[in-house]
């Protein structure tokens, strides 16, 4: 049943009421349940790791506290925090994002990292690419994060020489839900939210003494939305609610053949529907498909070593339904033969990748293309040095070839701290668009080059691990639009290489651990400007703040997580003139998890507490103070 909006209303303060006062009386009895937690055993606490397991910075597992280039793990813990909202949602708060969004939940957005844009940034689903072909970019605001097992974030271009195209700011792995399956269970969760939101879904999970795990889930989003048009939007929008609806799915399975064999697939798969605003119609919305598959076998015939045979397939499709009514359909398939023997010191990566990118349309002049890859990697980690080092052959069907390669070193001063720098060579590939849309492709158009310097200290210890990287890049052959207006058709112009960019900046980040106290943040100060000369030579590329910032304190239990945090964002320009200005804005935050019973589950979450009244881009609202609570049962 719908509500209401004076009802909604209510709900709302309801909810923000009896959700503060279950933690307030939680954290009332924290003295209490203090005398039975020092009675217990560490692993009875809710686990939270510092040095971390990854796979994306080198292709094989390295903990965090030995890979050279900046490095970010969100695990599933943190994701719980994040029920009823997108990948973007989770992504756009770590340290070296930037975004912004034309509305709501769904609507049109896009994100930076470390002043790069997303479509020179890699998105990986499982190991798969996932984005559009056409315009380059990853959908994130389509992936629900309640079918995500964990993201792995690695910054900077060292992912250029180990994935490819399109990696120059970075690589974002995500994981599908139930790829780390440890027990058999059944789950059910139900939540709701402002705008009438409503999110139901279940989950199962199988596991046995023979190899075999299993992970099914499934889960329904719809909200109403609210008007995303401002009252002083100059296209005169349509002042209604924009709503989104999405059923989305996820399975994982794996199977150990023998201790030397096992195979496995995935899938991560999302449907909606989004509406937005018009001046041509009232009722504009968009059907939307995003989403990637996997398969693949593993023979490790030493303790050390294996080789990976993966195929994979991901899919962004589009269809608008609007006065300028369009279709996208896009794909890509993947495969791909990836090894890691161990060597006398260190191990070596080597691997060989077919991918075929296509769009379903009779607009662009070609409509696939092919790039045949083959890459070598080394990898070292010792008590004394940290050495990665990896160069990449990319053979494209459309611009010819493209070689990559990277080279980082680190030295441990001592046990808890370390220094190092690395230097990586990047590109992006032009997307269909830049290449073949009518009337401003350009088929000549090269690849963007960037070159790439970091250099870091690092300090971790038990308590906390806090590091202070600083980085400076320089990018070349930038694909802009470039207007040429004439008598006839005064909108004119296409795609050309004809832009630099010279992106500098340092992150400093610290997490800490003390008792049952979690606390920390992150700053970024960065210097992203146009390097080509004329009217815009050294102003501030658009959507890149100069400053950003996080702090937050949490308090857990083994029945109580709880988290504040305070998140800032300075001053920007929506335009590459300088001409468009931002205002800094800040957002405060809580969420929560409470184990109820045993089975039973509460999480909630409030957003922008103080009800800031901000904007990320010119004529389009921001939501207020907002909130999602839910229960999840388990049946073990």
């Amino acid at each position: 049943m719908a509500l209401s909006r004076t009802s909604s209303t209510t709900y709302l303060r309801l909810c923000i009421l009896s959700t503060l006062s279950v933690f307030a009386m939680n954290a009332t009895a924290a003295t209490s349940e203090l005398n039975v937690v020092s009675a217990m055993n560490d692993s009875e606490l809710p686990e939270v790791e510092l040095d971390k397991i990854v796979v994306t910075a080198t292709r094989t597992p390295t903990k965090t506290s030995n890979v050279i280039a900046q490095t970010r793990v969100i695990d599933n813990e943190e994701l719980q925090r994040y029920q009823g909202q997108s990948a973007l949602d989770v992504l756009k708060r770590q340290p070296g994002f930037s975004h912004y969004s034309n509305g709501g939940v769904g609507k049109v957005s896009n994100f930076y990292m470390r002043g790069y844009d997303n479509k020179q940034i890699l998105v990986l689903i499982d190991g798969i690419r996932y984005s559009s072909v056409s315009d380059g970019g990853a959908s994130l605001q389509l992936l629900p994060a309640d079918q995500i097992d964990r993201i792995e974030i690695l910054y900077g271009a060292s992912g250029s020489s180990i994935y490819g195209a399109d990696a120059m700011g970075g690589v974002i792995q995500v994981f599908t839900k139930g790829s780390n399956v440890k027990k058999t269970n059944l789950s059910v969760t139900a939540g709701v939210g402002s705008h009438n939101q409503y999110l139901y879904g279940a989950s199962a999970q199988f596991t046995n003494d023979n190899g075999t795990a299993l992970s099914l889930s499934a889960s329904h989003n719809e909200t109403d939305g609210f008007n995303a048009a401002l009252p002083s939007n100059i296209y005169n929008y349509n002042s209604d609610d924009d709503g989104f609806e999405s059923d989305n799915f996820s399975a994982a399975l794996t199977q150990r053949i023998n201790e030397q064999w096992s195979a496995g697939a995935s899938a991560l798969y999302s449907k909606s529907t989004t509406e937005y605003d018009s001046t041509d119609l009232a009722n504009v919305y968009s059907n939307q498909e995003n989403g990637a598959a996997q398969v693949f076998i593993d023979w490790r015939y030493l303790t050390d070593s294996s080789v990976k045979l993966q195929y994979g397939h991901s899919i962004d499709k589009i269809d608008d339904h609007s006065a300028y009514s369009s279709r996208y359909d896009t794909k890509q398939d993947q495969i791909s033969l990836v090894g890691q023997h161990t060597l006398p010191v260190g191990k070596g990566v080597y691997g060989v990748e077919y991918l075929n990118q296509s769009i379903d349309t009779t607009a662009y002049e070609i409509d696939d293309r092919d790039v045949t890859s083959a890459f070598l990697g080394y990898v070292m980690t010792n008590n004394q040095f940290d050495a990665q080092a990896n160069l990449r052959f990319d053979d494209n069907s459309q611009y010819g070839d493209q070689t990559t390669y990277n080279l980082g070193g680190a030295y441990h001063i001592n046990p808890n701290l370390r220094l190092g720098v690395s230097y990586a060579k990047g590109f992006r590939a032009p997307s269909f668009n830049d290449l073949y849309y009518p009337g401003s492709g350009n088929t000549d158009l090269k690849p963007e080059n960037s070159d790439n310097y970091e250099a870091f200290i690092e300090y971790d210890n038990n308590l906390q691990s806090t590091r202070l990287t600083g980085y400076h890049n320089k990018v070349d052959d930038l694909i802009s639009y470039v207007a040429k207006p004439t008598a006839n058709n005064p909108w004119a112009g296409g795609s050309e290489n004809v832009d630099k960019a010279k992106i500098e900046g340092i992150t400093l980040t610290s997490d800490w651990i003390v008792d049952n106290y979690l606390f920390g943040g992150s700053y970024d100060y960065q210097q992203a400007k146009n390097d080509t000369g004329g009217s815009n030579d050294g102003k501030f590329l658009k959507i890149r703040p100069e400053h950003k910032g996080l702090i937050y304190a949490g308090y857990r239990l083994p029945s109580l997580d709880i988290r504040a945090e305070y998140e800032y964002v300075g001053d920007y320009y929506n335009d590459n003139g300088e001409t468009q200005p931002i205002d800094n804005y800040g957002l405060l935050n809580i969420s929560g998890n409470y184990q109820l019973t045993d089975d039973l589950t509460m999480t909630a979450r409030l957003n922008n507490i103080t009800n800031e009244k901000y904007i990320t881009v010119p004529d389009y609202n921001t939501d207020g103070i907002n909130f999602f609570t839910s229960l999840t049962y388990n049946w073990f």
